[in-house]
């Protein structure tokens, strides 16, 4: 592993293919291969099972053409023993396999194919190389379709009765993407309800709509070949009652997950509980630990969930096990030895340049010895050489070698990418004592083999420009100093609901303290009124427990009746004033590493609907409060009606509220415990009792509660008769008929609104989305982190969420706090925004386009300064600043005019 450098000659040479299953088996691969494109680590490896020399004894032409020596056909397993304290499991989860159940032809017919198959022809890396063609013929598509939920919410055998959750977003997805390649493309997405709960996955369905995707309710029982040209006939009823027989060129099976095959065998290792689906069982309030102390959960294994929840899943479970490590946390940790930097500004340039041949890669394109030659002959190259692999382990030292041998004061690698490669590099140059800032690369392969691989004069001629220009700036770099700030090992969370004072307690249990700060006068927030959560268990008696821990923390300082009133510093070093909300606004300020914005949010108080107008028209815990003591009105009642998106999924608020259709589904069972003879109905849009919630939507129907969906256009209208009593009027989109109730009660599902944050996010400096709920940095990569370092989001003030997900985004927000408290130091790059303050005449357009906050003004003075430590180096200042005051190290103008002026040189 440690020789292996991917070159890929291996694979070339090797003479065996096999159906490649990472391509869904659409295409071949050879028995020595990359599983795919972006493995880490980028390492080949041998299929024994169809090698041809472990099948007949002969062979070994990847052994015979490995450049490095990597091949080892002595291998053999090895067994390791670790003794650990903590074990995080997240064995994933396996794609349903439709000819278990077979009603749609798959693999009976060519052009039938399952979303992960489907998945793999758009993509660049995929069977025809991100050209969407057809299985059976490799003609373009001009109509597709996607069924739902198949293998899902289904009870036939060999069918899985839970929703995946996933299924409705990735078709749309698709379907998109589908359209992105071809402009003409008709798509069509059958299903049964439209399940979009994700944070701005409603607006993605609205956009697919506009794009021109059609969606159709229905449930698609039979596929049959509509030609002899590999066309299929979908046989369904529409909503209007008609049936219709539509042709499509191209069938796509949105198959959903179900646990990996080898979760059962792991449990029985690990001695953990399964749940009746095979999925890893957690405690409610305990989202990611299993039945075992000490081992943790995530991802997948423990049920659906789509990738932004799976990542947040990570990091909880990486947080409880920091807190169960906290009391030996660096024991076993070695400090990297260091070597002293020479100092190399006086001295006259001496550029070693280093040209990768990289295999097929580049040399199989561009004539390498022939830019070693020529970069040879550049102004202060002092050494040139050429590469076979220059990443690898063995060229790495040769390189420091050389450095050192030839007193080489500048370093130039012309190879791959630097996003990829930069980093090594980097710490080859500090381990011959450079400064790593006195690098430059030029990219050869991505910018010159790989886009003119049919053009070996036209590759080679650009591989020289590039070099050029890259020893010209690198004649002009300068060692770059960076930061070191001490980091004051304290949290500030602010908002005390269950994701606070879960976030709060899981850093305290990580060994640092917290300020907890709520601006009511008591902790719980939201959780104060939620009697249980869609499991039916009781929040209450979680809540308390939750609180009495916080209360009894020895690290956690609670700030009752307190808002944030400043706060400046950086990550590691922020300083925050927090003041009383009453009379005196007293204030304090204290100091702290990281921020956990744990602001919550409330629910909407419709206008609609007669709510506040009639006595028996309710929200939320008014509901559930007269549940609780089984007051009359739910308890005698003869007829209840919940109705679903009140104030969601509109103009005003287009986003879905996540939680409502599991709450109210709960809320009417528990009715119906306590009251079996009331008729109980739920007006909806579409039913969102995502992942194994969809039990509880199986359950209220087994339990005689009605379902009556009406259309967003229409919807339901309440009124009060001549007796003073509730009416209500609905179009039943089944019955096509105008439907009359009579309830005792209404319950409205109302929005789920993020509490006012404007300016809390002002003196942050962080963002807000269009409907105010706070901006994450990436929906996938850093799905509770903030652009700006050290500030973290959590529970509803991200986006609605029920209370186990709050909890783990909690957890996961603590994750993130606790790797940075957890650090001695916070170190800065070195390639950063500076401002001459001689010239700079405090025109603030630098500020108004930084992206980071990092640029302040002087009022003072009148001029500006850059903060360091927020600076991400992404250099907008320097091309807006006027003056040319604002510059961005290793990036000078100089610099940058230095390669055009090589570069025009040619």
């Amino acid at each position: 592993m440690n020789k292996c450098i991917a070159c890929g000659t291996c694979a070339e040479k090797c003479p065996r293919k096999v159906a490649n299953e990472y391509n869904a088996a659409l295409d071949k691969r050879k028995a020595i291969y990359v599983q795919y494109a972006q493995a880490v680590p980028l390492k080949y490896t041998i299929d024994a099972e169809h090698c041809i020399y472990f099948e007949k004894g002969k062979c070994k032409a990847c052994e015979k053409f490995c450049p490095t020596g990597a091949i080892d056909f002595a291998d053999q397993e090895k067994e390791l023993s670790l003794k650990v304290g903590a074990v995080v499991i997240a064995p994933g989860a396996n794609v349903y396999d439709p000819a278990v159940y077979d009603v749609y032809g798959y693999k009976r017919f060519a052009n039938v194919v399952t979303s992960l198959e489907f998945e793999r022809m758009l993509s660049a890396t995929g069977p025809y190389g991100g050209h969407l063609l057809r299985p059976a013929d490799g003609k373009e598509p001009e109509k597709i379709g996607w069924l739902q939920c198949v293998g899902s919410r289904d009870i036939h055998p060999g069918t899985n009765p839970y929703c995946s959750g996933v299924c409705c977003t990735y078709a749309i997805k698709e379907a998109i993407v589908a359209k992105e390649h071809l402009r003409n493309l008709a798509a069509t997405v059958f299903y049964i309800d439209i399940r979009t709960h994700g944070k701005d996955f409603e607006k993605y369905y609205n956009r697919a709509k506009e794009m021109g995707v059609r969606f159709v309710r229905a449930r698609i029982g039979k596929v049959r070949p509509a030609d002899a040209k590999g066309n299929l006939r979908l046989c369904y009823t529409n909503e209007a009652g008609a049936r219709i027989e539509e042709d499509f060129d191209l069938l796509v099976l949105s198959v959903g997950l179900q646990p990996a095959v080898r979760t059962k065998h792991l449990a029985s290792t690990l001695d953990i509980l399964l749940d009746q689906y095979g999925f890893v069982e957690t405690p409610t309030f305990k989202p990611v630990s299993t039945s075992r102390g000490g081992i943790y959960i995530c991802g997948t294994a423990n049920g659906p969930k789509d990738i932004p929840d799976a990542v947040m899943e990570a990091s909880a479970a990486a947080c409880a096990a920091s807190c169960s490590l906290a009391k030996v946390r660096g024991t076993l940790a070695r400090e990297k030895p260091t070597v002293p930097l020479q100092e190399v500004s006086s001295e006259k340039p001496r550029i070693g340049v280093f040209v990768c041949n990289c295999g097929v890669n580049i040399g199989g394109v561009v004539r390498v010895p022939e830019v070693v030659d020529y970069a040879k002959n550049l102004p202060n190259v002092a050494y040139a050489e050429e590469n076979l692999f220059s990443c690898s382990q063995d060229v790495q030292e040769a390189i420091r070698q050389v450095i050192i041998a030839e007193r080489l004061n500048r370093i130039v690698v012309a190879a791959c990418s630097p996003r990829t490669h930069e980093p090594l590099f980097r710490e080859t140059l500090e381990s011959a004592g450079l400064s790593k800032y006195l690098f430059e690369m030029a990219n050869i392969r991505n910018q010159d083999s790989w886009v003119h691989q049919n053009d070996p004069d036209a590759a080679t001629l650009k591989a020289k420009d590039l070099v050029r220009m890259a020893v010209a700036k690198a004649a002009l770099l300068a060692p770059l100093e960076e930061q070191h700030f001490p980091i004051t090992q304290t949290a500030l969370v602010v908002g005390g609901g269950l994701a606070g004072m879960q976030a709060a307690l899981s850093i305290a249990d990580s060994g640092f303290a917290v300020h907890l700060v709520e601006k009511t006068a008591q902790l719980g927030g939201q959780a104060n009124h939620i009697q249980w959560n869609w499991k039916g268990q009781d929040v209450q008696a979680f809540r308390t427990l939750l609180e009495e821990k916080i209360r009894q923390h020895p690290l956690i300082n609670i700030h009752l009746g307190t808002e944030i009133d400043y706060v400046n510093g950086f990550v590691g070093n922020f300083r925050s004033t927090l003041r009383k909300t009453g009379s005196g606004r007293q204030a304090i300020t204290v100091e702290h590493g990281v921020i956990v914005l744990a602001t919550g949010a409330r629910p909407y108080k419709p206008e609609e609907h007669l709510y506040g107008k009639h006595p028996h028209v309710f929200i939320w815990h008014e509901l559930d409060e007269l549940v609780v003591r089984q007051d009359p009105t739910v308890a005698e009642a003869r007829c209840g009606v919940f109705i679903q998106c009140v104030g969601s999924r509109n103009q005003e608020r287009p986003y879905c509220s996540r939680i409502c259709c599991s709450y109210s589904l709960t809320a009417a069972l528990k009715i119906k415990k306590i009251n079996p003879r009331v008729n109980l109905y739920i007006l909806y849009r579409d039913i969102r009792t995502y992942g194994l919630r969809e039990d509880l939507y199986a359950k209220a129907r087994s339990q005689g509660i009605m379902f009556i969906r009406y259309d967003s256009q229409n919807p339901p209208k309440v009124t009060v008769g001549e007796d003073g009593a509730l009416e209500i009027t609905v179009v039943d989109q089944v019955l096509r008929r105008l439907v009359k109730l009579q309830p005792d009660f209404i319950n409205l599902a109302s929005a789920i609104v993020p509490s006012a944050v404007d300016e809390l996010a002002r003196i942050l400096k962080v963002a807000v989305n269009q409907e105010g709920f706070f901006q994450e940095a990436h929906v996938k990569l850093r799905p509770v982190d903030f652009a700006t370092d050290g500030i973290f989001v959590c529970g509803l003030a991200h986006y609605p969420k029920d209370v186990d997900e709050s909890l783990t985004q909690a957890m996961a927000a603590a994750s993130r706090a606790v790797a940075v408290l957890a650090k001695k130091q916070w170190v800065s790059s070195g390639q950063v925004a500076r401002i001459d303050e001689t010239t700079c005449v405090g025109c603030q357009g630098c500020a108004q386009v930084c992206p980071y906050g990092a640029v302040e003004y002087v009022e003072r003075e009148r001029i500006c300064q850059v903060n360091v430590a927020l600076c991400k180096g992404c250099g907008s200042c320097a091309a807006a600043c006027p003056s040319g005051s604002a510059r961005l190290l290793g990036f000078e103008r100089q610099q940058l005019h230095a390669q055009i002026t090589a570069f025009m040189q040619a």
